[in-house]
């Protein structure tokens, strides 16, 4: 018996790197997939591959069921298509991974207006399409399971990374809402930020010259998320959580950690005067923690 026996899954994005793994990861735990992926190259633009139709062989290799689709998750119409394959080759759709993504860094005062809608059209806009027809089907039957793929790179921020961390941030901002729109209908929805070597971080390890460890296979990511799209999840509602080399970890969303306060309120210059004392002591460390193997 698996996790996710006789459930129904769309995992976007997952003819390659991490979503691939989920998807084959579900199909072990006994779900039926609707692997989507456009079969894009890592900055969105086309190519004449077909990696969904690969994994869902992979999967067929497992004894297990699944259907590719080829719709962008950019799309409104797109997203609802995405669902109706899962309902017209199933009968339903119990989970889905919003995982699709491009990435195309620069830093900010190089990058253009392209640049940032293509990859937040993607990330953000792309997860609000899926879930939003997704999350129709879910509601009928009064059961879902929703896991959002985000990032450090939106949680801490990471340079040059000004579309993918703004649209990772604003992942984090609709798993909140979500959660409580959608929970009186037995519908959880969380969010993970992965690690692992892929076609994504492939150019940091190529620069350091080193060779991704073990604890950055991409695989380590799907037992997690495949608990999170689980019956045993339900409890398990509007959070974070993530992956640091072997460990499972979870995130708190910001909170209000200091506090100066002046009866009447404060004029600018006493704002400055008391600052550093009070405020000032607490501020945080921005940035990606990165892995120890790409340390130099």
């Amino acid at each position: 018996m698996g996790l996710l026996d006789g459930r129904v899954a769309i995992v976007t994005g997952s003819g390659r790197g991490i979503g691939r793994e989920f998807a084959l990861c579900f199909a072990r735990e006994g779900a039926s997939v609707v692997v989507n992926d456009v079969g894009v190259s890592l900055d969105g633009r086309g190519t004449e591959e077909d990696p969904a139709a690969q994994v869902c062989k992979e999967i067929e290799g497992l004894g297990a069921k699944a259907v590719p689709n080829y719709d962008s998750v950019t799309d409104f119409d797109g997203a609802r298509a995405i669902t109706q394959t899962a309902v017209e080759a199933f009968g339903t759709v119990d989970i889905l991974v919003n995982n699709a993504g491009i990435v195309r860094d620069k830093t900010l005062l190089k990058m253009d207006e392209s640049d940032f809608d293509s990859v937040v059209a993607v990330h953000m806009k792309g997860s609000f399409n899926c879930t939003r027809h997704a999350a129709e089907v879910m509601k009928e039957k009064g059961y879902g399971r929703i896991v959002n793929i985000t990032s450090s790179a939106g949680l801490r921020g990471n340079f040059g990374q000004t579309n993918y961390g703004a649209a990772k941030a604003g992942i984090m901002g609709m798993t909140f809402v979500w959660s409580m729109e959608l929970g009186r209908y037995g519908i959880t929805v969380n969010a993970v930020a992965p690690a692992g070597a892929t076609r994504m971080t492939a150019a940091l390890y190529e620069r350091s010259g080193k060779e991704p460890p073990p604890e950055e296979n991409p695989a380590l990511n799907a037992p997690l998320v495949a608990f999170l799209a689980s019956e045993q999840a339900a409890h398990v509602n509007g959070q974070i959580l993530g992956r640091t080399e072997y460990a499972y970890t979870l995130f708190q969303q910001p909170k209000q950690i200091a506090w100066m306060w002046k009866d009447g309120g404060w004029s600018a210059s006493e704002v400055a005067e008391k600052f550093d004392a009070t405020l000032g002591q607490h501020l945080q460390q921005v940035g990606m923690v990165m892995p120890k193997s790409m340390e130099k």
